[in-house]
């Protein structure tokens, strides 16, 4: 009997061992490759490889994801956001494709708002207006990152240090991102700041998207849903006037799916509307916030925030922006749409809006997640 249990007791702990070792052999690492340096900082491209072999990469220059594999319906991989892996090509670029943009996303009036009683005045790089953070945004930044220990799914932790007074904005804020590429092809992005100084932050991803795949054509048959019965009509120069307007009855109106392309170059107040560029306010009623269907190759993006507001860009000027489509191939205009999550825009001179004031010892967190799927 002592030795029946001895053998067993042999079996259950090489069964224990090679359970672990297979375990470990599942684990996918994520790739590290050299870009070159810029400002002093090295920049690497990160290849995030989950289950299926799906592949999500990520550079450290502007926390920028660069290319997003997944499959059709018939199962054929292609790439369906726009960039680059090339330091030359992402630095000559669309400066904001793909990367996290901060310290404040989209536009505040003027270069300046008003903190307690102080203005403070912004670099100015859409005149009149700051656009994105400023001249050299979060965007244009080598972020230090990491590759953590441990994590069940690739991940990827990038983090930076933005000083006080950086573009004109109060306070060092300390910002993380962490990319999650999930075996159900979702990336998820987890925001964490910090500020030693009352200031104010908005952070989004502006990544473009093609789920035809990345250089192929126009995204106008695509078909979209947004769960936001509002919007914040703005002015010539793209500041929100402080309304927020119900959708029905106007080009804004995607409560139910419809093509991008549906009511561009119709006529609306008077004028033909040429595209979108605006803030959508989310209803946050729902746990999926944006839907988009590629009907040509079944790919399905589905959008999940935490955020009160999404903008969304059709593609209008992708061809001025000099974006990358894929590799080195120029983008076209309408070849690319965004799904910003984010706070809205001017929000630190619109007392109606939501607040994006972040105080010293509280924590900016926020997610947001991209999830790609086909319908057979």
């Amino acid at each position: 009997m002592r030795m029946v249990k001895t053998l067993i007791l042999i079996f259950l702990t090489a069964c224990l061992y090679a359970g672990n070792i297979s375990a470990k052999k599942t684990i996918r690492p994520v790739k590290k490759d050299l870009l070159g340096t810029h400002n002093g900082g090295e920049v690497y491209l990160f290849t995030l490889t989950n289950r299926h072999g799906n592949i999500l990469k990520i550079t450290n220059y502007g926390a920028r994801i660069v290319r997003i594999e997944v499959p059709d319906r018939n199962g054929v991989k292609d790439n369906v956001t726009l960039g680059s892996e090339t330091l030359e090509s992402i630095i000559k670029g669309d400066m904001f494709g793909g990367a996290v943009i901060g310290r404040f996303a989209n536009r505040i009036a003027n270069g300046r708002f008003t903190l307690d009683g102080k203005e403070y005045n912004l670099t100015v790089n859409n005149r009149p207006n700051t656009l994105h953070g400023g001249r050299n945004g979060w965007f244009s930044k080598v972020w230090l990152a990491e590759i953590p220990e441990g994590s069940k799914m690739p991940t990827l932790k990038l983090s930076l240090t933005s000083p006080d007074m950086d573009e004109g904005f109060p306070g060092e804020v300390r910002i993380d991102v962490v990319y999650t590429w999930t075996d159900k092809n979702e990336i998820i992005i987890d925001y964490h700041a910090t500020t030693d100084k009352k200031t104010v932050i908005n952070v989004t991803n502006h990544a473009y998207f093609n789920l035809h795949g990345a250089g192929k054509g126009y995204i106008f048959d695509h078909i979209l849903m947004l769960q936001a019965s509002s919007y914040t009509p703005f002015n010539n120069v793209k500041i929100p006037t402080g309304e927020i307007r119900p959708v029905k009855g106007t080009p804004f109106d995607f409560t139910t799916p419809r093509p991008i392309g549906d009511k561009i170059g119709e006529t609306f107040e008077e004028i033909i509307f040429d595209g979108y560029d605006h803030n959508f306010v989310l209803d946050n009623k729902k746990k999926v916030d944006a839907t988009v269907y590629d009907p040509v190759s079944g790919r399905l993006l589905e959008v999940i925030t935490d955020q009160p507001g999404m903008q969304f860009y059709s593609g209008s000027g992708m061809a001025w922006k000099k974006a990358v489509a894929s590799g080195t191939l120029p983008a076209t205009t309408r070849s690319g749409f965004a799904l910003e999550t984010q706070h809205f825009p001017d929000s630190p001179n619109q007392p109606g809006f939501p607040s994006t004031i972040l105080e010293p010892g509280e924590h900016f967190r926020s997610r947001t997640i991209y999830r790609f799927s086909v319908r057979k």
